[in-house]
């Protein structure tokens, strides 16, 4: 285990952790604890990308006639696929990771158990998961309130002539440090490490960080991938602050859950 050190850090080192988190849930110790997360973001997924589809061919149904509906179809829906994506990107991995935080949290667990070779296992009975729901809720609250204060900002450059050339860039950095933040913040939540803490030191290894989260930002990309990614990336966080991240002497979590 390599204890945390000053410096930005490696980003292939990060993007290296969010890949071996998809060996990590391979693990036959570790397969229950990804099942809940991993049918959350199945359904989720398929959910919104339905109702997105469906909601979009209705409004254009409603707003022009049949002959330049036909006529535009072929035009509008790659946009639509488009702009879908770019929804999906950001917005989904928000909500699954709201309403899957305490399966999570659960997770992580396991997974830090499993790297440091502890013999005993995270309980994943209803009443270790109901003592995780207030904490991870509130956690998420908190991260949810800091991205959204500076997305807005940063969608409105979008619509400024020539900021909109670097805008794409600025949001995929953003999204990067935005899923560094959103995942690891169940292995230090874990350890009773609260938001603006996980925020510093997650800055002192900015590259490191944000090479994880670029990661699971590419991976959300690719299909099929990006069912498994959430859990994969619980994972990945964890490893990242076991061997990158903890003080050498890290304390044991503080949800005991057995």
């Amino acid at each position: 285990m390599t204890p945390a050190t000053p410096g930005l850090g490696n980003p292939l080192t990060g993007a290296a952790c969010l890949l071996r988190g998809f060996r990590l849930i391979c693990r036959p110790g570790l397969r229950r604890f990804v099942i809940i997360p991993l049918t959350i973001n199945t359904l989720l997924f398929t959910l919104l990308l339905y109702y997105l589809g469906d909601a979009f061919n209705g409004l254009l149904t409603w707003l022009l006639p049949q002959w330049l509906l036909d006529w535009l179809l072929w035009i509008v829906w790659p946009l639509f696929a488009l702009a879908a994506i770019c929804l999906l990107w950001f917005g989904f991995a928000l909500l699954a990771a709201l309403i899957a935080a305490p399966f999570n949290s659960l997770l992580a667990l396991a997974v830090e158990r499993e790297l440091r070779g502890h013999g005993e296992e995270a309980n994943s009975d209803w009443r270790g998961i109901l003592k995780e729901v207030s904490r991870t809720l509130w956690s998420e609250l908190r991260k949810l309130s800091y991205i959204l204060l500076r997305a807005l900002p940063l969608l409105l450059l979008f619509l400024v002539p020539g900021l909109n050339l670097a805008a794409p860039l600025l949001w995929f950095v953003f999204g990067a440090w935005m899923f560094s933040l959103e995942y690891a913040d169940y292995p230090m939540g874990n350890h009773g490490i609260l938001f603006p803490e996980q925020r510093r030191k997650l800055a002192e290894q900015r590259l490191l960080s944000l090479g994880f989260g670029a990661g699971v930002a590419l991976a959300l990309l690719l299909p099929l991938v990006n069912f498994f990614v959430m859990p994969a990336a619980v994972a990945g966080a964890t490893l990242m602050w076991v061997e990158r991240l903890a003080p050498e002497q890290a304390v044991a979590p503080v949800q005991a859950l057995d």
